[in-house]
């Protein structure tokens, strides 16, 4: 109680005085850094930022940009999107500074020291240009007339001497704005005009500035409940194609499915969804996907995307981030709780962290019964497929601990890949040993309940951890699969549950097979060719065609006078029904088929329920899917 009537003194505080300029009595030790932002003064497309942080009583203090933002696993530096920094004394007069690095500002008399300001660029429009980090979008940065995606650590920084210091944020907008953050907001005052809005905002410490996204203008808001969670959903379409409204009803079945799947865990009141539907213009973002904060997630799409096709997109992005509030934001070690932004050291246990998210992401969905077993069953047999591409022999442990460093950065994709599939395995194990009373969800949970937010494990301990809650078998499995370097035979896992692969005939297009393209070109001739592919698409072996055989001509048109890829594209686009006339080259015959498409279908190889599975085998997997005895 005292923590909150503290906190409701500070808001008075900032209601009644504002951000009233500083006296030199005011120690920087002792008191919040105030920053300000002011989105109404933007000049060639960059935001003007001043941090006032008192009183220094050292000659010299270290001020930083992140160059590394959690959730991210690679180098962002941020303080390259700064321009113009100055040091002012008292009186207004700049004082030394020196660059150390791309995100490190030394500064010289200090104790002279009255402000810092500078001018912030965003990344969304520059993520092509070579001068600039590349970042991923959703942790970047977006300036423009109608939006502005603030994740504040591209735009607020930290003195090295006073990093568990208070923020105090004011930012200055359009008073005609949607402004939407999760940070704690103090106060809000017009100015005398009406024209500008200064929303005040409070950070307990740097960690809360980082932690809390914002997102500034034209926007789309809808806020709902689901159960005691307030969902605050934000979308900013630039030609409003799509509308927060369109995704209400999608967000609330998925989260309340969510809500019920994780029971009582239950660590945030409230979660922001910040959405950018990016347009796909020169200057928009191109890095789709989300990134995780405690209690909100920020987005970025495609705004050409159908209604449906969104919805999906949305379902799968942002369930996996909304799990992130189990593990790291619970259940996480050291190296996350006191994360260093500038010189960080990695956890070993991405697997758990992006893995275990990304398996709940999906199980979820079949547990509660948003889509079938079989649905299921598919997207788990193409992240084995996807795992494939990456290097099946490497230590989980070793490369999370080297995720910013080759060969392992390469491979931090797989944890999205095999990560789940570790999961899936661990959570069959669990099911398995305990006769369907205990999971990898229960687990976590127990994790949860023994650490929780505040109170971090010791990386090099999880593991025997783990092992000594659970049982021989799930100990070996990470011994042998996340420590060591062991490929997991999942056929192994699916018997435990009655699954199998078989031989199945399922739907294609008129350019694909099971194992690739049908068709491919001479890169000396440009001549274009039936591969071996061909015999595993029924339309194409209906109607005779063999490998090898040249395309020469489609509905008259020649081959040789035309793109490549606009002949696959083309023939990708036919649909049942169509009449076709083409010409092949079979070692200088000329072969026709004049034709009206029929469905192609190609053979792939399926993972099913098994007929002839056991009781045991059928019982563990209703247990794993919640799937009653009749289904």
């Amino acid at each position: 109680m005292k923590k909150v009537m503290a906190l409701i003194g500070f808001g008075m505080m900032m209601l009644s005085c504002g951000s009233s300029p500083r006296t030199s009595n005011e120690l920087a030790v002792s008191n919040p850094i105030e920053s300000s932002m002011d989105l109404t003064a933007v000049v060639n497309d960059k935001v003007p930022v001043t941090i006032n942080p008192g009183r220094f009583t050292q000659d010299t203090v270290t001020y930083r940009l992140p160059r590394v933002v959690q959730g991210t696993y690679d180098i962002s530096d941020f303080g390259a999107f700064v321009d113009d920094f100055k040091a002012l004394d008292y009186d207004g007069k700049s004082l030394p500074v020196e660059k150390v690095d791309k995100n490190t500002w030394v500064i010289t008399n200090a104790t002279q020291l009255d402000k810092l300001t500078y001018w912030v660029n965003d990344s969304f429009d520059v993520e092509s240009n070579p001068n600039y980090p590349n970042l991923f979008s959703p942790g970047g940065t977006n300036i423009e007339p109608n939006n502005y995606v603030l994740n504040l650590h591209g735009f607020i920084g930290y003195f090295d001497s006073l990093k568990n210091n208070q923020y105090t944020l004011d930012v200055v907008s359009p008073a005609n704005f949607e402004r939407t953050s999760a940070l704690q907001k103090v106060a809000e005052s017009a100015s005398a005009n009406g024209e500008k809005m200064t929303t005040s905002y409070f950070a307990p410490r740097y960690f809360d500035i980082t932690d809390n996204p914002m997102m500034y203008g034209k926007l789309d808001v809808e806020e709902f409940m689901v159960g005691d969670i307030k969902i605050v959903l934000s979308v900013y379409s630039p030609n409003k194609k799509h509308t927060a409204e369109s995704l209400k009803e999608t967000m609330y079945k998925m989260m309340e499915a969510q809500k019920n799947y994780l029971g009582s865990i239950n660590s945030t009141p409230r979660y922001d969804i910040y959405l950018y539907l990016s347009d796909g213009s020169a200057k928009a973002p191109k890095g789709f996907g989300a990134l995780e904060h405690h209690t909100s997630t920020v987005v970025v799409l495609r705004e050409w995307d159908s209604k449906e096709s969104l919805a999906q997109s949305m379902v799968d992005v942002v369930s996996h981030e909304f799990f992130h509030i189990v593990t790291p934001l619970t259940v996480h070690s050291e190296d996350i709780h006191y994360f260093d932004y500038n010189t960080p050291t990695f956890s070993k246990h991405l697997w758990m962290y992006e893995g275990v998210t990304e398996y709940f992401a999906q199980h979820f969905q079949v547990y509660e019964g948003l889509v079938t077993p079989r649905d299921f069953f598919g997207t788990m047999d193409k992240k084995i497929d996807h795992a494939s591409y990456f290097n099946d022999a490497l230590s989980f442990t070793e490369m999370s601990e080297n995720i910013t460093e080759e060969p392992y950065a390469y491979n931090y994709v797989n944890v999205y890949q095999k990560g789940a599939l570790i999961g899936m395995c661990m959570d069959i194990l669990m099911r398995e040993e305990s006769d369907g009373t205990r999971s990898m969800l229960s687990l976590i949970k127990e994790l949860s309940s023994k650490y929780g937010k505040d109170k971090p494990f010791e990386d090099d301990s999880i593991i025997d951890e783990i092992s000594n809650m659970t049982y021989p078998s799930v100990a070996a499995f990470l011994q042998n699969h996340v420590v060591g370097s062991v490929p997991i035979n999942y056929d192994e896992f699916f018997e435990k549950v009655g699954l199998y692969y078989e031989e199945t005939k399922v739907a294609t297009n008129y350019v694909q097979a099971a194992n690739g393209l049908v068709m491919d070109r001479n890169k000396e001739t440009e001549e274009m060719f039936f591969t071996d592919n061909v015999e595993d698409n029924s339309f194409w072996k209906e109607q005779g065609v063999q490998p090898g055989d040249k395309l020469v001509g489609i509905n008259g048109f020649n081959i040789s006078d035309m793109n490549i890829k606009f002949v696959v594209s083309q023939i990708f686009a036919w649909e049942t029904g169509k009449e076709v006339d083409v010409t092949l080259d079979r070692n200088g015959e000329t072969i026709e088929i004049k034709t009206t498409l029929t469905p192609a279908f190609t053979t792939s190889r399926t993972l099913v329920e098994n007929p002839n599975a056991t009781k045991k085998q059928i019982a563990l997997r209703n247990a794993w899917l919640n799937q009653s005895e009749n289904m």
